[in-house]
């Protein structure tokens, strides 16, 4: 098969990196680079899925690996993983054995955000990818373990991306892992999980750290690992519902500039220049200009985790990136760093302090991955599940549809990804994103 074919069939699938943003993958697959590195960190507490296919799909996931290879070019492949993950472990290597390429198992320690391209390219490269970087720039293609078995799905059998694998947790009366049809509607799966065990609560597309607010009218998309359920008074439902206006007031009134959200800042350990709290500084005495720098913030959260007043430095941070987007300035910043801070190793965080100091204890507990057996009846799939634009309705209302079939696609010329019905039915509704009834 050549490298066209390749780069093809994962374009009509429309696959996206499933485990952040939701990159076009047959965009990353035109590179050219060293390496792929499989990203299996899964770094967000209470999460499990990934881990769950690692064991379940290690052979698509080899298989995507070296079909990412193939088409990259790539001498070397790489699984990272963290060290705890046993039984993913041993049945990677099973499968890895008898690869024609060469491809090899990197063992991560437990820490937070393990799972971010910057800090999981140097753990196992030792390569700085630059300020506002790709790993593009140090020779690397980093892909999500579940991204890699939708390659092999769609190489091997042109299936395209109809389900999406995730972990539906928290306050829910029975946490499970499943495997639903994309745009199925989030109501249903906390239903499926037994229902909440609190009467007030939040809910959160992905982990505690970076996942955001939705509704339960909400549906999941391609990039959904993960439905947490909280109690509103919880310290990450505080964090995450919190009124800007308010958070300003309090960066003016209460930073104590201790420079905690810098020193434990992933970027700035990485030697960019990216100081947190000298930001808040500056937005605590009125002034917005010249703070480009906020463009280096990865939002992981963990500047709001460590701050000993419990003041919130990345909303800050992403109000600042709004005001400069909204008056046209770009993110300026392109240095390459000599080196890494050298209390780097000394500064990783464990999911277990993050556990422990966000609450949520009693929410770390197994999810097993169970058949979910109930027939959707409706969905509604969003066009814009992707970075770049939002797909073209390739469909009208009235249209009768099967599972697999090409609802949006990408427009011409344009950052985007193909979007397929993930059940049968007929389209009852374009706005926004397309719904199907059976």
């Amino acid at each position: 098969m050549t490298i066209e074919n390749i780069i093809e069939k994962v374009k009509n699938a429309g696959i996206v990196g499933a485990g952040g943003a939701g990159f076009p993958t047959h965009i990353k697959l035109q590179a050219k680079v060293d390496t792929v590195i499989a990203n299996g960190a899964e770094c967000e507490p209470l999460l499990r899925i990934d881990q769950q296919m690692m064991v379940l799909n290690s052979e698509k996931i080899v298989r995507g690996l070296e079909l990412a290879m193939e088409s990259t070019g790539a001498k070397s492949g790489i699984i990272a993983l963290k060290e705890k993950y046993h039984s993913a472990i041993e049945s990677l290597k099973f499968k890895i054995q008898n690869s024609k390429f060469k491809i090899d198992i990197f063992l991560l320690d437990n820490f937070y955000p393990a799972g971010d391209e910057f800090s999981l390219v140097y753990e196992v490269t030792g390569k700085i990818i630059p300020e506002s970087g790709l790993p593009l720039q140090v020779g690397c293609v980093v892909d999500n373990v579940v991204t890699l078995i939708n390659i092999a799905n769609a190489v091997d059998e042109e299936k395209p991306v109809t389900e999406r694998p995730l972990t539906v947790c928290g306050a829910v009366k029975k946490p499970v892992s499943l495997i639903v049809p994309v745009g199925t509607s989030i109501k249903k799966l906390i239903e499926f999980a037994g229902g909440p065990t609190v009467s007030d609560y939040i809910i959160l597309d992905g982990g505690p750290m970076m996942g955001n607010v939705v509704k339960e009218t909400d549906s999941i998309t391609k990039k959904t690992s993960g439905i947490l359920v909280l109690p509103s008074d919880n310290r990450i439902a505080v964090i995450k519902t919190a009124k800007t206006e308010h958070t300003l007031k309090q960066i003016k009134s209460a930073c104590e500039q201790c420079q905690d959200c810098t020193e434990i800042c992933p970027r700035y350990l990485l030697g960019h220049k990216l100081e947190c709290h000298k930001i808040q500084r500056s937005v605590g005495a009125g002034k917005f200009e010249n703070l480009t720098t906020a463009f280096l913030c990865c939002e992981c959260g963990l500047c709001d985790w460590v701050c000993p007043i419990g003041l919130l430095p990345r909303r800050i941070n992403q109000q600042v990136k709004k005001q400069l987007f909204a008056q046209g300035i770009k993110n300026p910043h392109k240095s390459v760093p000599i080196d890494v801070h050298p209390m780097r190793k000394y500064r990783k965080v464990s999911p277990e302090r993050i556990i422990s100091r966000l609450d949520i204890l009693q929410y770390d507990v197994p999810a097993p991955l169970v058949e979910f057996d109930e027939e959707i009846s409706e969905v509604k799939i969003p066009l814009h599940q992707n970075v770049g634009v939002p797909a073209e309705p390739a469909v009208k209302i009235g249209d009768r549809v099967k599972k697999g079939d090409l609802i949006a696609k990408i427009p011409e010329g344009k950052l985007s990804a193909n979007i397929h019905s993930s059940i049968d039915g007929r389209v009852t509704e374009i706005n926004g994103y397309i719904k199907i009834e059976r």
